[in-house]
């Protein structure tokens, strides 16, 4: 999935500092409270706390105002500070990586619960195929009908359940995919040669619609695959990563790996042959390659 470039080093001051201000900012937004309420709450002036969350801050409050700040919160300062993935206070933490099966309604809660989780920060997502939100019903029936996977089923169904509440008013969603994905589609060749052109045709209307309708907020990327690769997996936010394995989901828990994985996206970002704002018109592009 990595380059040797995507390696982590140890987290220095810096890599502290920020899990601080998103784990912070992560407990503030729970609790409902403006800078001022929680300030108060912990026993710390809003001006000290707001400098120790301002964008590249490295400094960090003293050991008794994370105390204070762990003991409300119902954290430890292991957590806030990025050394252990758990937010509570005991001993058993959650492992760096886990694998998770669950039934389909199983999966549908957690699938929500992640979302939930995630509101306020980025949704970041690499997808093996076509993207869940921009998949019809008849493509997905084509690709898993040979497939017997509840969480597959759970996944489209929580699809469905976020088209139905956007625009998405509090989470960003960036997709970033291969140009040939889209483009084996249009020609039918690869996984679609037994698809027919209509199914096609109408899957790529279906994204080039809502790619116009749901931008700036849902973002996709197209990248070259013949000049950078990657496995498909999905970043909630700074807080966990999900890989589907199929039958089950591998969670990625650890804030360095977690790290490692964000950078990865970037640079397929950075690299990306699409940028959003022309999504729509590549798509359309290739809608004409079907005429």
């Amino acid at each position: 999935m990595f380059s040797q470039q995507d390696e982590f080093q140890p987290a220095d001051k810096r890599d502290i500092a920020q899990t601080f201000r998103e784990r912070m900012a992560l407990l503030i937004s729970r609790h409902g409270f403006n800078l001022s309420q929680f300030s108060q709450a912990i026993g710390i002036d809003r001006s000290a706390l707001s400098q120790f969350l301002m964008p590249e801050a490295t400094r960090l409050p003293r050991a008794e105002t994370l105390f204070n700040i762990a003991k409300f919160c119902g954290v430890s300062v292991d957590w806030l500070l990025g050394v252990v993935a758990t937010e509570g206070e005991r001993d058993d933490s959650i492992p760096s990586v886990e694998t998770l099966r669950m039934s389909g309604d199983e999966a549908q809660r957690k699938l929500a619960q992640w979302h939930r989780e995630a509101l306020g920060y980025k949704i970041r997502y690499i997808p093996s195929t076509i993207p869940d939100l921009l998949r019809i019903p008849e493509v997905s029936e084509y690709e898993f009908k040979d497939h017997n996977l509840e969480i597959r089923e759970a996944q489209d169904k929580q699809a469905r359940e976020l088209l139905d509440k956007t625009p998405f008013p509090e989470t960003d969603i960036e997709v970033c995919m291969p140009l040939q994905t889209l483009e084996h589609l249009a020609k039918g060749e690869g996984i679609w040669s037994d698809l027919a052109a209509p199914i096609r045709r109408k899957q790529l209307e279906h994204m080039r619609a809502l790619v116009e309708a749901f931008y700036p907020t849902y973002r996709l990327f197209l990248y070259d695959q013949h000049t950078a690769f990657s496995a498909p997996y999905t970043l909630f936010g700074p807080q966990r990563a999900i890989i589907y394995l199929g039958n089950m989901y591998l969670i990625v828990h650890s804030v360095e790996h977690i790290r490692a994985m964000t950078q990865h996206f970037d640079r397929l970002i950075k690299g990306a042959e699409v940028t959003p704002d022309r999504a729509a018109e590549q798509i359309e592009a290739y809608l004409r390659v079907m005429e």
